[in-house]
């Protein structure tokens, strides 16, 4: 969905303040494709701070379908965003070399469902976990090892260690 902000970018001083429905079903990203079970309207404020500027405030709450990165269970990852941010008119932004990027702006127009996946991505967290001390899978046989022990041999020798092992076996007695 596009915003026209004309007025505001134009208006010296003028304020302006709404909500605007999320169309964005799914987010897909290098990372994956994740379903947005619960979302919000985006709120925004556009305030005309100097001739053919305005700040842009506002927020939106989204919650994600994901899987734990250890586990794989399903965890619901929420986004609470905030955001502020500046836009310029059009004719600002192709002379200022300094200007932040603008990919989410058409011409006067602000593009929603762009603007709100930059923000997702920006604040997307590093790791998704259903817990903080999330067990995993085990490496051998797979099981999830926050719901029962496995008791498999997971030990991993270093292999920098290989050669002294080496010669352990081999003066061993039988």
């Amino acid at each position: 969905m596009l915003v026209n902000l004309s007025d505001v970018l134009t208006s010296e001083g003028r304020q302006m303040s709404m909500e605007v429905p999320l169309e964005m079903t799914i987010f897909k990203s290098g990372m994956g494709s994740f379903e947005i079970a619960e979302k919000s309207p985006v709120s925004f404020t556009f305030t005309n701070i100097e001739p053919e500027k305005a700040k842009v405030e506002g927020n939106v709450k989204l919650t994600f379908r994901t899987n734990c990165d250890r586990c794989l269970t399903e965890v619901p990852t929420i986004l609470d965003l905030t955001f502020e941010r500046i836009v310029t008119s059009p004719e600002v932004a192709a002379e200022d070399e300094d200007a932040d990027d603008l990919s989410f702006m058409e011409g006067y127009q602000l593009d929603v469902e762009t603007f709100v996946y930059n923000e997702i991505i920006g604040n997307w967290p590093a790791k998704v976990l259903c817990k903080e001390d999330c067990k995993g899978l085990c490496p051998v046989c797979g099981q999830n090892r926050n719901v029962r022990d496995c008791g498999c041999d997971t030990f991993v020798p270093d292999p920098r260690m290989a050669v002294i092992q080496d010669i352990f076996n081999a003066n061993k007695e039988v």
